[in-house]
C-alpha cells in the first residue's frame, strides 16, 4: 500500500512540492471512481472534517492534480460502435506540416486520443466512429488528404478488454 510520495506541479508560475499521503491517494481514488461524491461523504470516508477535506481537494485543484471532472460515457449507447487503432506514419518531419497534423487532429471528434511514439509509426491515435462507413469517410476525406500523412495502418478493435478511467494510485 502507498505510503508517501512527492509530486512536483505548476501552480501561478512556480515549481511547487506536494507530498500526497495515504489519505490523499484515498480521497483521489475515491473522487476518480465517483465525482459526484458530496465533500461530507467524502470527509466521512477518510476520516477528515468537511473543511480540511474542501481545502485538500481545492489544492488538488488549484495545482492541477485534478484536471477535470466528468462522466464516462459507453460509446456504443450512442451508436458509436466502430473502434480502430491508427498507427500513422508521416513523410518526412516538415515543422509546418507536422504542426497542421497535430492542429487538424486535435479538432476531429472521431479521434479520441492521439500520441507521439517511438517505433515504426509516428503517432498512434484510437478513433471512435458510428460504424465502418464512416470510418471510411474519416480516412478517405480527412486523414489521406493531409500533405503529412505518407501511411496509416489500421487495428479494428474486436473487443475492449480494459478501458481505465483512472490513473492508479
Amino acid at each position: 500500500m502507498l505510503v508517501q510520495f512527492t509530486v512536483f506541479v505548476q501552480a501561478n508560475g512556480y515549481l511547487n512540492q506536494m507530498t500526497i499521503d495515504q489519505r490523499d491517494a484515498h480521497l483521489l481514488r475515491l473522487l476518480q471512481r465517483d465525482c459526484r461524491m458530496s465533500n461530507a461523504e467524502l470527509a466521512q470516508t477518510v476520516g477528515m472534517s468537511t473543511s480540511a477535506c474542501w481545502r485538500r481537494v481545492r489544492a488538488f485543484e488549484d495545482t492541477g492534480v485534478i484536471e477535470r471532472y466528468g462522466a464516462q460515457v459507453q460509446p456504443a449507447k450512442l451508436g458509436l460502435t466502430f473502434q480502430a487503432i491508427v498507427h500513422v506514419q508521416l513523410t518526412r518531419h516538415d515543422p509546418d506540416k507536422l504542426e497542421d497534423f497535430v492542429t487538424a487532429i486535435s479538432l476531429r471528434p472521431e479521434v479520441q486520443e492521439c500520441y507521439a511514439t517511438t517505433g515504426q509509426a509516428d503517432y498512434q491515435m484510437r478513433i471512435l466512429c458510428r460504424d465502418l462507413e464512416a470510418y471510411n469517410a474519416f480516412l478517405e476525406g480527412f486523414l489521406f488528404r493531409m500533405p503529412a500523412v505518407e501511411s496509416a495502418q489500421t487495428n479494428v478493435v474486436l473487443k475492449e478488454i480494459k478501458r481505465a478511467g483512472q490513473v492508479s494510485i
